[in-house]
């Protein structure tokens, strides 16, 4: 997707590593790759090759990203994915919130690719009630107020919109319809973060994906200091470690 809206300070996509063992990252909805940054350079540390793509329309304008599509979102970390493929014989994918939903539909279409599966507060759905109410809403306001930066630890920044563009949320919903229907294609091992407090996505998600796919190895760990934004919040550490333990266990020497 071409546009000549600049890129914000900081939600660069982001590329680093070397070696036979890639990993892709895949933000969430109205955010960046900033959310992922500290966990991508911890990856890399630990010698992965690491991609963390910028979504289309995401860390530019809401007015841009109400113009974008879900299927364009997917397409680019689907991209990504073929790009470590061309040098990596061993790929894995974490995702956080809606990267979490694009991650497990990574998972269900290219299964023989995605040899482990990593998620933190994941979102393929949600219990809110005027979600019955979009395709009025976003008829009557191209935005509602944001949700970003739901981080408890001070002074952190995940460069996100402060507001929802209804008509790009409306395509959201329409990629979880997707990834739900085919949550039993997945097989990879997965491990699931889950935040304790989280003031944005609720437990439905975490109800349907644990018993949807069909993986035999399913870990879960509990987050008890982090709120949404996990990945830049007191629990952050935890999670870099506990994946990179996760994926050495999964991956080749």
């Amino acid at each position: 997707m071409s546009t000549n809206i600049p890129v914000r300070p900081g939600a660069e996509p982001y590329a680093a590593g070397e070696g036979g063992r890639g990993v892709l990252l895949c933000h969430g909805f109205t955010g960046s790759p900033a959310s992922l940054r500290p966990w991508a350079e911890h990856l890399v540390r630990e010698g992965y090759v690491v991609r963390v793509p910028r979504l289309p329309g995401h860390g530019t304008t809401w007015q841009e990203m109400n113009t974008t599509t879900w299927q364009q979102w997917y397409d680019e970390v689907d991209a990504a994915l073929s790009d470590l493929r061309a040098t990596c014989e061993w790929t894995a994918v974490c995702g956080m919130s809606m990267g979490g939903a694009l991650a497990l539909r990574l998972a269900e279409n290219r299964p023989d690719e995605v040899a482990a599966l990593v998620l933190v507060n994941p979102a393929i759905a949600l219990k809110r009630f005027d979600l019955k109410l979009l395709p009025v809403l976003r008829r009557l306001t191209p935005s509602f107020p944001g949700i970003s930066n739901d981080v408890a630890k001070p002074g952190q920044d995940e460069v996100a919109y402060d507001k929802v563009p209804l008509h790009a949320l409306a395509q959201q919903l329409e990629m979880w319809r997707d990834v739900r229907y085919y949550l039993a294609r997945v097989t990879a091992p997965l491990l699931y973060f889950r935040s304790q407090t989280d003031h944005v996505v609720d437990d439905t998600s975490q109800g349907l994906i644990l018993p949807g796919v069909s993986s035999e190895i399913r870990e879960f760990v509990e987050l008890p200091n982090s709120y949404h934004v996990a990945t830049l919040d007191h629990d952050a550490e935890l999670i870099f470690t506990r994946s990179a333990a996760f994926l050495a266990e999964h991956a080749p020497a």
